[in-house]
């Protein structure tokens, strides 16, 4: 099936993205602030796909990352909250807000969220509370490899970036690209640690 769908952004609403590809121009379900993360009309772009099929009804979603089609994947699995439910929820709450707002069993922030009642809120944090945040989710920046690596490592995904973005803002005077990876790296890792470098 689909995964993802590259091509000319030919127009876009506040819930619709259209991309035209090989001569066929998809009209794509997105989350409102996947919308506003995508080039204006005339650009490229590229969104992450699932396709709801039941009955006589069809539906593509799109995602501005693997990352937003995987929480949504997770958010249609709790009683009450459809396809559209979770596009709209996902449109008025930033992916890392939800996180947060789930893990705080934040009741008052989710039924801020329009059409997210007291009772759906509290299905959501009884289904997805600890779950969103062990999801795979994609590693940024310059030096997102190395971020993988240390959680790969056992270190806490969320701690790793921040040590990272921490040791790559120091000062490594004369050193080559690979030489101040590997010294950001080394720095990461004994922030990590609870060490300060020499």
């Amino acid at each position: 099936m689909f995964n993802s769908i590259r091509g000319l952004i030919t127009g876009k609403s506040s819930d619709t993205v259209y991309i035209l590809t090989g001569g066929i121009e998809w009209d794509i379900s997105v989350p409102a602030k996947d919308i506003e993360k995508l080039p204006p009309p005339g650009g490229e772009g590229r969104v992450y796909t699932w396709l709801y099929h039941k009955d006589d009804q069809m539906r593509l979603y799109g995602f501005a990352d693997e990352a937003g089609r995987t929480t949504f994947l997770e958010l249609i699995k709790v009683e009450g909250i459809g396809p559209r439910g979770g596009i709209k929820i996902m449109g008025n709450i930033d992916r890392e807000e939800l996180e947060r707002a789930l893990e705080a069993e934040d009741l008052v922030r989710l039924e801020q969220v329009p059409g997210l009642g007291k009772k759906t809120a509290q299905k959501m944090i009884l289904s997805l509370k600890g779950k969103l945040t062990r999801l795979p989710q994609p590693a940024s920046g310059p030096y997102g490899d190395l971020v993988k690596a240390l959680e790969e490592m056992g270190y806490d995904r969320r701690q790793a970036a921040a040590a990272m973005e921490k040791a790559a803002a120091g000062a490594y005077p004369g050193l080559s690209g690979a030489q101040k990876e590997q010294a950001v790296f080394r720095e990461a890792i004994l922030s990590l640690g609870g060490q300060s470098g020499a």
